[in-house]
């Protein structure tokens, strides 16, 4: 069985932590770990050094403000932060996976952690999660969360997260995967306490993928997991959604690939379901498209219709940029998020092993909008490295594209983008686009890469990005 491979180096950080002051009432939106009304970024370090503990990982928070993301009002947190539980150690890969929301309910949006490759006792990379909690100074102090006692070594526990309001109580929930063992942690929760309660999800096979939205409209957050079968690792897509009583699985048959993300691309009320599928076909997986696609699968009041033809988009789509190339990866991230402010939901796809000239894996990013007749192949814009306006230059092996998230960091109701470029330097950054109505514009992106966050090692900045 293959599994799908973690793409990081080898090796960081420091215990900086600089915050922007909060707003005295916080503003509850997720991503807003000060409470000050401009949602956040996390970023993976999950390769930094920690003191001579290579690779033992970091966490990076940029704090939002009207001018956007800076270097400047930063934090890095570690396992050997104040109040952080475990210690730092060697090949933890603290922060290889991220998740934000309220969880305690004060108003601070908190951040799920992943260590997927933590060891515990004589048990290797087992894995294991952690709250970080906010707060008007930011995120400080966190929790750990109950972890499987049934976990085998290499389990990478962890490395899927994601939260949302699963049975429609109002409150936050967690869902983790690794291998088998997958768990959801049911709010509330409270920083002596963790979670009300946690249970085991029915066996849904070996996944270290999970994301979550309403595609239902009813208010539960539904938890998509695609998991592995021989030779395709995106090869089944089961979901669950609550019934007011239950949890009740549903599969799409026809679908495959991970990573994904959900938002509401026609505005109908409905969360829609992007799966990136970014492996080329060969004798073992059939399906796709040389240099990767995308599919989107439209929500309705019971999921996604089965027997709906999705929306295909692969670079040799017309109106899509560039050409479909073995190994480009596009699809091998993915986020949503209304870009322009028109209500619609838009789509961002990585390509990250895109050839740019003559640099190999260079990387790209394209973004796609939303419109009441779904998704648009039309105004469709591709940017790298060496677009006009985007700082540093396209290199080999930079594979910009490596994570992208979207959220309104500068609060003026338009989503911006964030680019992880994990082999940026060969240490990563973090690249920031913004949102305008005319769509994703140059003007004022930014650039901060390992070195200007002081993080040390092979570092892998930017390898996942916080959704």
């Amino acid at each position: 069985m293959r599994k799908r491979t973690l793409l990081l180096a080898a090796t960081l950080t420091t215990g900086l932590l600089t915050t922007t002051p909060a707003t005295a009432a916080p503003s509850g939106l997720a991503g807003d770990f000060n409470g000050d009304g401009y949602r956040d970024v996390a970023a993976s370090a999950a390769c930094a050094d920690v003191g001579s503990a290579s690779c033992a990982g970091a966490v990076v928070v940029l704090y939002g403000s009207a001018s956007g993301v800076s270097a400047a009002r930063r934090a890095v947190i570690t396992q050997n932060s104040a109040g952080v539980p475990g210690t730092a150690e060697s090949g933890d890969l603290f922060g290889s996976a991220l998740a934000t929301g309220d969880l305690d309910r004060d108003g601070y949006s908190d951040l799920v952690v992943g260590a997927s490759n933590e060891s515990i006792g004589d048990r290797d990379g087992v894995g294991s999660g952690t709250v970080l909690w906010g707060g008007k100074s930011g995120l400080t102090g966190g929790k750990g969360l109950p972890q499987p006692s049934t976990l085998s070594e290499y389990g990478n526990f962890s490395r899927g997260i994601a939260t949302g309001d699963f049975d429609g109580d109002g409150d936050t929930d967690v869902t983790l995967t690794g291998q088998s063992h997958t768990r959801v942690y049911h709010g509330p929760f409270t920083r002596t306490g963790g979670p009300l309660n946690n249970l085991r999800v029915g066996e849904v096979g070996t996944t270290f993928e999970v994301f979550a939205g309403d595609l239902t409209g009813d208010g539960a957050a539904e938890r998509v997991y695609p998991f592995n079968v021989d030779g395709d690792t995106g090869g089944q897509i089961d979901y669950f959604r609550w019934t007011g009583t239950t949890y009740k699985m549903a599969d799409l048959p026809a679908a495959d690939g991970y990573p994904g993300s959900i938002g509401d691309i026609n505005r109908d009320g409905y969360g829609d379901l992007v799966l990136g599928d970014y492996t080329d076909p060969y004798a073992l997986k059939p399906g796709g498209h040389k240099g990767g696609q995308i599919t989107v699968w439209y929500g309705g009041p019971n999921g996604p219709d089965p027997a709906q033809r999705p929306t295909v988009v692969h670079q040799d789509t017309a109106g899509v940029p560039g050409a479909g190339e073995a190994e480009d990866g596009f699809g091998g991230a993915v986020s949503t998020g209304d870009i322009n402010g028109d209500g619609y939901a838009d789509v961002v796809v990585s390509a990250p092993g895109e050839d740019i000239g003559s640099a190999r894996d260079a990387g790209s990013v394209t973004v796609l909008y939303g419109s009441a007749s779904g998704l648009k192949t039309t105004g469709v814009k591709s940017y790298t490295q060496n677009t006009a306006g985007v700082p540093g230059s396209a290199e080999t092996s930079d594979r910009f594209g490596s994570s992208v998230g979207l959220s309104d960091v500068t609060k003026d109701g338009k989503a911006d983008l964030v680019v992880g470029v994990y082999g940026e330097n060969s240490t990563g950054g973090l690249w920031t686009l913004r949102g305008s109505a005319s769509g994703l514009t140059t003007s004022g992106a930014q650039g901060i890469t390992a070195k200007a966050v002081s993080l040390k090692g092979s570092v892998s900045l930017g390898s996942a990005v916080a959704q």
